[in-house]
């Protein structure tokens, strides 16, 4: 960045000055410029290149503004710097950055030196300087440039070439190399190969050479660098063993590192000097290793002599080498015996080291348990080493049983031992203790564990803590709930286990077991719900077991009275129908309720209307005491005020059990609630007023729902639709067919002029009825809440208007006495019901009369344009209106 910055500088410096010279103030201040100087090569910093002077007028009283700079260089360098000497006297001198070299740089500058008095005046020269030839040392290249080479020969080689020097003069003059000592047997050539010149006995000849290899040019300079050249002996000899003991003896278990013996060896080639010598054992073996340097043999791995093979073989081989090379060396092998002794390391051991044993409770004194001799053992090979004894019979309890001695290790009992006799301390299993120990010293020793369980006898039956059980449950209890607990006891000991199981009883007509008792706690539970109505009293017998003696107890289960029946009425639902002018206290249409309740008193039935019965019209007699109860008219209808809107009524009926429970009673006692529903339809009364309806009418329409569970609609339709175009189409075919063999076959009729055949004409028929249809009653639709009248004898219905009079309708039935070839006649009746097989038409009587004949071109006459509106008008209204049921 610094560098950047001074080129930056100097280059708004040389444009300053150009600026300068260009403007015309240039004159020569520079005195003894410009001038041509030389300087050698590989100056140091600060040699003087180059003195100069610097002159000013006399107007310049300030003497130089801008000291004199090289402002460029040509070729570019920043070899080269201006000083000053004092007063207006400078010199040019080397920096020394970088070092001047004649054979690599360019040997020619030209400085462009600028300078500037304080009166603005401005001077700029150059300074040439040549760069001369100086003469340098020698260079070494490749590695002895670097470091000092080290040659490493073998003896006994041949003399030749060893090494090649590598050096080169700066000015490219021929060198010459020279070795000192002269008296070395090396020798050196022009081309900077070195030989040797004998064949080197490592015995005999000194080890090691230092040569000093010079490179001189012809002006004198020279260099000089080391070559170390090492003399490596070979061997040629086989070394000996100087041991001479072969058999070696040691005790068994030796820690790792016991030294066994030292084996020692010998080479001749280091008669003068300690023999390096490498030691190895050849035949395979774990127990020993040698050091490779010193010949140590020791112990590295355990000896036991009473593990096989030591066992059966206690003698051990080795073979040991040695050598005077790590590899392709010369070798000597020597066999090494090593017997190993046995000692007494093995305490006695028995398998198991735990015994467990029964005894049955009250055995006879003497019987023997266990002869531990059979499974103690010690494995020490020497005789002396393996004889063992037991003593030390301990543990709580242990006077019960003894060691016959100390040899045979049989444990017999000394006395009997009863479990339920109160002397006895509840002990079910005896812990003992027998100590087995080495006779030899030093007296090794392991214990050994005897438990010894006595098994009880089962001698007493379980006893249950009482004859029998007598359990209260109410009916209501739930199943899996339990009702009570039987327990049983038994004098053994220990404890046996009991289990409780049902024998006998526990079941009904429609289960074969309601009961149920845990096998562990004697926890009785019911299976299923009880009823008190069926059965009031459940016996079973439960039994109590050890698994060899058992006894049993009966169970008594008392079922206690619930009400949990609900009254169930007869019929449970109903439609009625009654006049609106009904009197009041009739029985409506009779009827009457009958219910049972097979928990309750005929007299506990209380019935009262819970839900629909709007402006209280209906109640029931008698309402409370009887199984019995009838439905009666208790108020007046009231349409034409208001009060009475509905005419359906759907009437929840409660029937509740408690109405012989006390009213304190009623917050606790379980009360159960019947349900009936009845649906009543009110008749409205046929008036006597006459209207003036000329007439209408009648469209009876029948819709179709489907329903999402009658899957199979759909499917019947599209099938009976293929079906039918199935045949429409083979009717078509065969129609075709018969028209084709009545035709007459083209070109055998001749071309006569027959008079033109004239269609028939068609004749249409169209009969009118008028219908004078009197609608004597109104009602109010219970969907809608719109007014509609009603004709009384016929059922027909239509919307109220009160500010339209009613018009005459037309009902038009249209026949046809001839059809159009061309399909343009009217329509058949015929054809009309089986265009629409859901609408059901009602036929209507009235006088008929002559229809007028419609024209080619008339489409519709008047009569047929005039029901097709009113049909249209019918059906809009048919369908807001929703039908009351007749």
């Amino acid at each position: 960045m610094k560098d950047s910055v001074i080129k930056a500088m100097k280059t708004m410096l040389l444009f300053l000055i150009l600026l300068g010279v260009v403007s015309g103030r240039r004159i020569q201040l520079l005195k003894g410029l410009p001038a041509t100087s030389t300087v050698e090569e590989n100056s140091a910093a600060g040699v003087l290149v180059y003195s100069f002077n610097v002159t000013v007028s006399p107007l310049a009283s300030g003497g130089v503004a801008i000291l004199p700079t090289i402002v460029n260089s040509n070729p570019l360098t920043e070899a080269f710097d201006i000083e000053s000497k004092g007063g207006l006297e400078y010199r040019v001198v080397t920096t020394g950055n970088p070092v001047l070299d004649y054979e690599t740089m360019p040997k020619s500058f030209d400085l462009q030196i600028f300078v500037e008095d304080t009166n603005g005046r401005t001077d700029l020269n150059i300074l040439t300087i040549q760069v001369t030839d100086k003469n340098e040392h020698p260079v070494f290249r490749g590695n002895i440039a670097i470091q000092t080479v080290t040659i490493y020969m073998l003896e006994g080689i041949p003399p030749g070439r060893i090494y090649q020097v590598d050096a080169a003069d700066p000015e490219n003059a021929k060198l010459k190399y020279s070795l000192l000592p002269a008296t070395v047997p090396f020798l050196i050539r022009e081309s900077g190969d070195i030989f040797s010149t004998k064949e080197f006995d490592y015995e005999k000849d000194p080890h090691c050479y230092f040569l000093n290899v010079t490179v001189t040019d012809p002006g004198g300079l020279n260099s000089t660098k080391t070559v170390n050249i090492y003399i490596i002996n070979t061997n040629d000899e086989r070394p000996y063993f100087t041991t001479k003991q072969r058999i070696y003896r040691i005790p068994e278990e030796q820690n790792p590192g016991t030294i066994v013996a030292n084996i020692t060896a010998k080479d001749p080639d280091d008669e003068d000097s300690p023999s390096r010598l490498f030691y190895s054992i050849q035949s395979s073996d774990r127990h020993f290793s040698i050091n490779p340097a010193t010949g140590v043999l020791q112990v590295t791995g355990r000896i036991d002599r009473d593990a096989l093979p030591l066992r059966l073989h206690p003698n051990l081989s080795l073979i040991v080498r040695v050598e005077d090379s790590p590899s392709s060396g010369h070798a000597s092998e020597m066999e090494v015996t090593i017997i190993v002794d046995d000692i007494n390391d093995n305490p006695p051991e028995c398998n198991p080291s735990a015994f467990r044993k029964e005894a049955n409770e009250n055995m006879a004194p003497g019987t023997l348990l266990v002869d531990l001799r059979n499974y103690c053992k010690d494995i020490d090979v020497d005789p002396s080493n393996n004889q063992f004894s037991f003593t030390g019979l301990s543990g709580f309890g242990s006077n019960n049983f003894s060691l016959d001695s100390t040899v045979s290790g049989r444990l017999v009992m000394t006395g009997t031992i009863d479990l339920e006799s109160p002397a006895n301390p509840g002990v079910e299993v005896y812990t003992l203790t027998v100590r087995v120990q080495d006779i030899a010293h030093p007296n090794y020793s392991n214990i050994i564990y005897i438990y010894i369980r006595i098994k009880p006898v089962n001698e007493f039956f379980p006893v249950f803590s009482n004859l029998s059980y007598v359990f209260s449950v109410s009916e209501i209890t739930k199943a899996g709930s339990s009702i009570g607990r039987v327990h049983a006891t038994d004098k053994d000991w220990p404890p046996n286990v009991i289990t409780y199981s049902i024998v006998a009883g526990a079941g009904t007509r429609d289960y074969t077991n309601i009961f149920w008792i845990s096998p562990t706690k004697g926890d009785v539970r019911i299976l299923a719900g009880l009823d008190y109505e069926t059965t009031q009293k459940h016996m079973f017998t439960v039994q109590a077991s050890d698994q060899e003696k058992s006894t049993t107890a009966s169970v008594t289960v008392n079922v206690l009275e619930v009400n949990d029946e609900e009254p169930v009425c007869s019929p449970n639902f109903f439609s009625l129908q009654i006049p609106v002018s009904l009197a009041v206290g009739t029985n409506i249409n009779g009827f009457r309720i009958e219910c049972q309740d097979r928990d309750s008193d005929p007299r506990s039935f209380r019935y009262f209307i819970n839900e629909g019965n709007k402006n209280n019209h209906f109640i029931f007699s008698p309402s409370a005491g009887s199984n019995t109860s009838r439905l009666i008219l208790a108020s007046k209808f009231d349409y034409e005020s208001g009060l009475d809107t509905n005419w359906i009524y759907s009437l929840r009926v409660h029937i509740t059990d408690d109405n012989l429970v006390s009213a304190r009673d009623k917050t606790t006692h379980s009360i159960k609630t019947g349900t009936v529903t009845l649906s009543i339809r009110v008749i409205p009364n046929p008036t006597t007023v006459t209207t003036t309806t000329p007439g209408f009418t009648v469209v009876t329409k029948r819709e179709n729902l489907y329903s999402p569970s009658a899957w199979y609609v759909p499917f019947v339709i599209t099938l009976g639709s293929l079906l039918l175009l199935g045949l429409l189409g083979y009717l078509g075919l065969l129609l075709l067919t018969r028209l084709r063999t009545r035709c007459p076959p083209a070109g055998r009729a001749p071309l006569i002029n027959a008079p033109e055949k004239k269609k028939p004409k068609k004749e249409v028929v169209v009969t009118m009825t008028k219908l004078n249809t009197v609608f004597d009653g109104e009602a109010i639709d219970p969907v809608t809440g719109r007014m509609y009248e009603f004709n009384t004898q016929s059922g027909a219905r239509r919307w109220k208007k009160s500010n339209e009079p009613l018009q005459p309708m037309l009902a038009v039935q249209v026949t046809s006495s001839a059809t159009d070839n061309s399909g343009q006649g009217t329509e058949r009746p015929e054809a009309s019901s089986k265009k629409e097989p859901s609408e059901k038409r009602k036929e209507l009587t009235a006088a008929t009369k002559p229809a007028a004949k419609p024209s080619a071109w008339q489409s519709e006459t008047p009569g047929q344009a005039g029901l097709r509106l009113q049909k249209q008008k019918e059906e809009s209204e048919d369908r807001g209106l929703s039908s009351p049921a007749p």
